[in-house]
């Protein structure tokens, strides 16, 4: 791993495993390694990178604006494969954010993943690792090998992402209120047992 944390730390882009899929991925600070990940993934430039933090006090380093639906949410789902909206600290990348100024962040329960972002201090962007339109995946030996040629660093070892689903996506309103943005690995029904209020079924 201290390979793929050197890389991240020099600005580098890398692929790395998270608790559902294998991530691509850099310094969500680093507007350049942003850049690239872009241009590897030939992702559309409109759709703003995924973040994950690997530690409870990384989310002050994505968004000084923190609802209370999402201390809850985050109390009951966190670590774990949802991925909440919310407004982006100026201090991050512009890649990472949408028009509005928001971004997507969750907190990874997979000890590589969490381990990086703790690490290098920072929120990690972290997009599937495959080409824009092309099927995500959980297995190594299915990573695309042109993708991995064009990344510094790579952990493809073990423990591997569990597969399935990728992360849900959710946007927190007023109180318990929330819009399912992806329905995913964290299903709706989870979520309203928790006495969430889907606003969007």
């Amino acid at each position: 791993m201290q390979n793929v944390l050197d890389c991240l730390s020099r600005g580098g882009v890398a692929v790395y495993p998270t608790e559902t899929l294998y991530a691509l991925g850099c310094a969500a600070t680093d507007q350049d390694a942003c850049a690239r990940v872009v241009a590897l993934k030939k992702r559309p430039q409109i759709k703003p990178l995924p973040l994950i933090i690997g530690w409870q006090g990384g989310l002050e380093l994505v968004t000084d604006h923190v609802p209370f639906s999402l201390i809850s949410l985050a109390e009951h789902f966190w670590p774990g494969p949802l991925s909440v909206l919310v407004r982006a600290r100026e201090s991050l990348a512009p890649q990472v954010s949408d028009k509005q100024g928001f971004t997507s962040v969750r907190l990874s329960p997979h000890p590589v993943a969490a381990a990086l972002s703790r690490e290098l201090g920072v929120p990690l962007v972290a997009t599937s690792a495959n080409i824009s339109g092309h099927e995500a995946t959980a297995d190594p030996e299915a990573l695309d090998p042109d993708l991995l040629a064009g990344v510094d660093a790579s952990y493809l070892d073990a423990p591997l992402p569990l597969g399935g689903a990728p992360s849900t996506v959710i946007r927190p309103g007023n109180d318990n209120e929330i819009e399912v943005v992806r329905a995913g690995a964290v299903a709706v029904h989870m979520l309203e047992a928790e006495g969430f209020v889907i606003t969007n079924r």
